[in-house]
């Protein structure tokens, strides 16, 4: 084998493992918004704990991840495909690590909606919920199987995430007048439904990554379902 099927050889291999270990930090990511979004709806204390106890877990991981990319960078002096391949993920684990600190504030207001004896319940949380975590998971599997349908797709859930943050929204605004006693566990469940928004905010982030990797070409994707 000559020099340079061997640098290309290893090359691809450090390549590999970097993709392996943003695979591994998105599944942590996940589980951390399955714990911290169970917590919010059923006000389950320790849900919530195991929620925030898994974020220095994802703080290390984003650190190492970025610290192989720029290493691949300085050495590997990466070109065309290579290169926004490093360079998507390098932004990717930016929202992964932001979703992670959301998942946590997800968990902040389960407990203290609880420590007010508040309730979750009295809005579709669980709809919104879902709903966030499939344009996070759609995500990520457009960019495990480079899939620009699946781009599409996390584009046209943002519209419907969008349509029922504002309705989930009004909702608690109209429960805060309707019922003063409980305006402080409402005032944390309002931030509970921006924190999901805010997830699927950067769920879209990653699909344009996602898109820019495969065709070179960096789009915003809201409205890109519909066309615009």
């Amino acid at each position: 084998m000559d020099s340079q099927n061997y640098a290309r050889q290893n090359f691809d291999r450090e390549l590999a493992e970097l993709e392996h270990e943003l695979l591994e930090m998105a599944s942590a990511v996940e589980r951390m918004m399955a714990d911290a979004s169970q917590a919010l709806i059923k006000l389950d204390p320790v849900l919530a704990r195991n929620a925030i106890a898994q974020d220095d877990m994802i703080d290390q991981m984003e650190l190492a991840i970025e610290s192989k990319c720029m290493l691949i960078i300085g050495l590997q002096n990466p070109a065309g495909a290579d290169l926004r391949l490093v360079g998507a993920c390098l932004k990717i684990i930016t929202d992964l690590e932001r979703c992670a600190d959301l998942a946590v504030d997800l968990a902040k207001a389960a407990l203290k909606i609880d420590n007010e004896s508040g309730r979750s319940d009295i809005i579709d949380l669980g709809k919104f919920a879902t709903l966030c975590r499939k344009m996070l998971h759609e995500s990520l599997e457009a960019y495990v199987r480079r899939d620009l349908d699946r781009v599409q797709q996390v584009a046209a859930l943002e519209n419907e995430a969008d349509g029922l943050y504002r309705e989930l929204r009004a909702q608690v605004f109209l429960l805060m007048r309707r019922d003063p006693d409980f305006v402080v566990a409402h005032g944390w469940l309002f931030l509970a439904i921006h924190h999901l928004e805010r997830i699927a905010d950067h769920s879209v982030n990653i699909a344009e990554r996602v898109h820019y990797m495969v065709t070179g070409e960096l789009v915003q994707i809201a409205g890109f379902a519909d066309g615009a």
